[in-house]
């Protein structure tokens, strides 16, 4: 059970719940006057109560229980829970999955290679002609129509979040509810920015079809200002020219609806979706004209079609959730409501049913008896928040059988706007596509068609696919404007610029700007994905094989010169590193942003660190570093965690690309074979451990804290002294930490006999331990 709500006073003696830990993120509120405790105690009962409500609710929609579900929403509702729709969510989920089975509906998938109506360059949205293509941070590719109008919440193919429509105070994609701002994306919000090679080629390959996208554009316009005669009259123009174009059908039907004219909206929608009858927007704008006509439970079908076809499409869902709070407020559920209410949810089954208790006005009614409480299905621990993906993984819903489609298309709640007699018209041509089918007559309009007969039009859409003529095929189109080469790996800008993914983060090493437009790329570096535009890469695979083959010999032979361990091996100039010892650097130069990024390409996470040197730049001798984790800072600079590996000393020295090279040897002891010696050095090293050890336990209780916080703890002793190239690594912890001048340090780096090492050790030690005794 949760945890009762706290009460908080507010202005005017009104007092204001706050939701326990269960209920955050559903904004109740109860209002009520006075300010005794009893009120309180009532008010924190009755929100637990609704909690409960709603919490079974979701629990027997994921159960598949829907009409149990349903029935303990509008309990909640009866007693003056104001739920939002946005928190009917899991039961929307749900309804979806259940018409989904109920319909033999097949999981919406993504286009088999990308390609849908469109043919070659499509939307991966509405699959019409990528129009104005706009590239998403995921790299997938969408016309700015789908952008602009938020039908997708998801990127089809990698379920990616796609950018919202406006930074702040937007509203939804039908306008219907205002959204609270969205956190900073790395593509400007309220500017969809197109991408200009994948625009060039559109108009390019395609000019027609550009130039009836431009058209339908403009008629886009006159719809979101509301001057619907002249969008009816627009589209009439174009379609006489082009009568079987199926997206300026959808622009005079939505021109229809604004005027009020839902027969021939609905007739226009009609001849769409047998072009393409699994085309969800089409569904939604059909479902959205019954809506408007006052054909509640019409239209709630055709938005779980919508949802069945693509279960992100984001105002389909937006529909059903208000539909249903619509449905289940106490206003709607008087009695003479209830059965016309029920029976137009497509889940519940046509044969009426009496109206449970818990939908009564009794007390009991919203206790949860002992026996109701076992009834709730078993469901994992998983938040209910979630989408169709999840719905799948739980209890499987129960088959019933098919509702009757009379019942299942009952008008609900509010009277239609129509003439008696245009309803009855209405009413005769809203029949399933399985019953009748459309036709385009030679005006552009469209007619009812008997089952059986063959469609005289051909999609528009078509004319898109096939290949490309070799003429129009230039490999210049392709060229990334950074290093005059073909596209590798491309990555498109916010604001619509493509580059290989290498040139554009060398560019923002320097400046976190567009190196075209100078357009600020603050936000696009701070999120540092860089995905791959993957249309403009899947054109290049398709029509330059051979270009593209060449680029790619020449770019792994660039990886593999920087791959070497031995040759042009890159030199960070820094500070002393040492074996094993742990080596954190802040990078900000440009030149180094660099050679970290290379090293992590290449797979090699190594590289040298030398201390400067006035005469040849940096040191003869120095120690490779092993990259262990980089933490990225938003202004592209970063902090890498190293750790010292092998030693080595420099033979040639280089420069490439602003940082240095070398050419090296790598070190390593000289072993000793005699017995005695042997011995010698065991004596030698317990020795030298030990004045460490009293060293290190001597120092001020500030140093010692210190000096563990940035190089751990001392390493323990090892029983074999010469199993490792660098011996014992508390010799390289011990020198790393002493307050000794580099150049003393360096000298001991360079040694190849632990016998040496320990001995210079052991002289600074005791010239430290007599400092320490003074």
């Amino acid at each position: 059970m949760s945890s009762p709500a706290v009460a908080r006073g507010s202005p005017g003696g009104s007092r204001e719940v706050a939701p326990g830990p269960r209920s955050q993120g559903r904004f109740w509120e109860v209002g009520g006057g006075g300010g005794g405790g009893d009120q309180l105690e009532r008010a924190a009962a009755e929100s637990e109560r609704w909690e409960l409500l709603l919490r079974r609710g979701e629990l027997l929609a994921l159960g598949g229980h829907l009409k149990g579900a349903l029935e303990a929403y509008a309990a909640a509702l009866r007693r003056g829970a104001p739920v939002r729709p946005e928190c009917l969510g899991t039961l929307v989920d749900c309804l979806v999955f259940n018409y989904r089975l109920r319909h033999g509906l097949g999981w919406s998938a993504a286009p088999a290679g990308g390609a849908g109506a469109g043919g070659l360059l499509s939307c991966l949205g509405c699959r019409g002609f990528l129009s104005e293509p706009v590239t998403v941070p995921c790299g997938h590719s969408y016309c700015r129509r789908c952008l602009r109008r938020e039908l997708r919440v998801r990127c089809r193919l990698c379920r990616d979040r796609l950018p919202p429509a406006a930074a702040s105070g937007a509203t939804d994609a039908e306008g219907t509810s205002p959204r609270p701002p969205p956190l900073a994306a790395a593509i400007a919000a309220s500017d969809f920015r197109t991408s200009v090679v994948l625009n060039h080629l559109a108009e390019k390959w395609f000019p027609g079809q550009r130039e009836r996208a431009r058209a339908a554009g403009r008629l886009g316009e006159l719809l979101l200002q509301g001057r619907y005669r002249e969008a009816l009259a627009a589209a009439c123009e174009a379609l006489r020219a082009e009568p079987s174009d199926l997206t300026l059908k959808i622009y005079r039907a939505e021109s229809y609806a604004g005027l009020r004219e839902f027969k021939a909206a609905i007739e226009d929608l009609n001849a769409v979706l047998f072009q393409l009858p699994n085309w969800p927007e089409v569904y939604f704008r059909k479902g959205k004209v019954l809506h408007d006509a006052g054909f509640l439970g019409d239209a709630l079908q055709l938005f779980l079609q919508c949802l069945a076809l693509d279960e992100d499409f984001a105002p389909a869902k937006l529909q059903v959730e208000k539909i249903l709070c619509d449905l289940l407020s106490p206003e709607n559920l008087k009695e003479d409501l209830k059965e016309s209410c029920w029976s137009s949810l497509p889940c519940i089954k046509s044969k009426p049913f009496g109206f449970p208790a818990v939908m009564e006005e009794s007390h009991s009614s919203s206790e949860l008896s002992p026996k109701q409480n076992e009834e709730i299905p078993v469901i994992t621990s998983e938040p209910v928040k979630g989408s169709l993906s999840r719905t799948q993984s739980v209890q499987a819903i129960s088959s019933a059988e098919m509702p009757a489609r009379g019942d299942c298309l009952k008008r609900v709640s509010s009277e239609p706007l129509l003439s008696v007699q245009e309803k009855g018209v209405l009413l005769k041509r809203k029949l399933s596509l399985l019953d009748q089918d459309v036709v385009v007559n030679e005006d552009g309009r469209s007619k009812l068609k008997k089952q059986g007969e063959n469609p005289s039009g051909v999609c528009m859409f078509s004319l898109a696919d096939g290949d490309i003529p070799e003429e129009l095929i230039d490999v210049s189109d392709f060229e990334c404007s950074l290093c005059m080469r073909l596209f590798f790996e491309p990555v498109t800008t916010p604001c619509g610029h493509s580059f290989c993914k290498n040139c554009l983060e060398r560019c923002l090493d320097h400046a976190p700007y567009c190196p075209l437009c100078k357009e600020s790329l603050k936000e696009y570096l701070a999120d540092r994905r860089y995905c791959v535009t993957q249309l403009l890469e899947e054109l290049i695979v398709k029509y330059l094989p051979d270009e593209l083959s060449e680029r790619k010999k020449i770019y792994d032979e660039e990886t593999a010169e920087l791959s070497h361990l031995t040759k042009n091996v890159p030199i960070f100039v820094c500070t002393m590193a040492y074996p094993t010892v742990p080596c954190p650097l802040h990078v900000f130069e440009p030149r180094y942003r660099l050679m970290i990024r290379r090293c992590i390409q290449t797979g090699t996470k190594q590289f040298g660190m030398c201390v400067s040197d006035t005469q040849n730049s940096f040191a003869d001798y120095g120690c490779m570093l092993q990259i262990r984790n980089v933490h990225f800072l938003p202004d592209g600079r970063s902090v890498v965690d190293t750790v010292g590996g092998k030693r080595f000393r420099v033979l040639k020295r280089g420069m490439k690309d602003g940082y240095c090279t070398a050419d090296i040897e790598y070190l390593e002891d000289v072993k000793v074979e005699n017995e005695d010696e042997i011995k010698n050095l065991r004596e030698l090293h317990d020795l030298v451990y030990s004045q460490a050890c009293s060293w290190f336990q001597n120092l001020r209780d500030r140093f010692r804290s210190q000096i563990l916080q940035h190089f751990g703890s001392m390493p323990q002793r090892e029983e074999n002294l010469q199993a490792t190239p660098n011996g014992p690594a508390w010799c390289w912890w011990l020198l790393a930490v002493l307050p000794v001048d580099p150049r003393y340090q360096l000298s001991v780096l360079s040694m190849k006999s632990l016998k040496e090492r320990l001995t210079k050790i052991q002289h600074i030690l005791t010239y430290f331990s007599r400092d320490q005794s003074k």
